[in-house]
């Protein structure tokens, strides 16, 4: 775990982010006010992880899961958060289900292409050989052989 409690604070760029967005236009906070928000929030973190892995412990898991979290968050008496945490996660799902079918495409049309280049080397390759097979046919004379032939004669 963190070896210093400062560790276990949120960046504070994250923190300010949040701020600003939770307040209107205008709205100042010294450097106090957020830091004691970082503060406030990484314990609030930690509290809810510690009853998320309770949650967990009991079901007899090591990994702490979205369920465990929704259930901290009624332990904790926080259920107004509860759908908000929802649809939120829900969001999260969508976004990673489409950057999962995206990276899906762009891997199927690599392969593609792939599979166009190796057809294109492999007629390349074919011609080639096809080329080395063939006995060289001596070139058609050419009409001022045929007339030295002419005067030969």
């Amino acid at each position: 775990m963190a070896e210093r409690p400062e560790d276990l604070n949120l960046p504070n760029a994250v923190i300010t982010r949040i701020i600003k967005e939770a307040l209107p236009d205008g709205v100042n906070v010294s450097k106090e006010a957020r830091r004691a928000i970082s503060q406030a929030a990484s314990v609030f973190v930690l509290y809810a992880t510690s009853c998320a892995n309770n949650f967990a412990m009991k079901a007899k898991r090591k990994t702490l899961n979205a369920g465990d979290v929704m259930a901290a968050m009624e332990e904790m008496e926080f259920e107004r958060f509860l759908e908000p945490l929802k649809e939120a996660l829900e969001v999260y799902k969508k976004g990673q289900k489409g950057k999962k079918e995206v990276s899906e495409q762009k891997r199927k049309d690599k392969e593609k292409k792939q599979d166009s280049e190796n057809d294109k080397s492999r007629e390349e390759e074919e011609e080639e050989e096809r080329m080395e097979e063939e006995p060289d046919v001596p070139d058609a004379p050419d009409a001022a052989d045929a007339e030295e032939d002419e005067a030969e004669n």
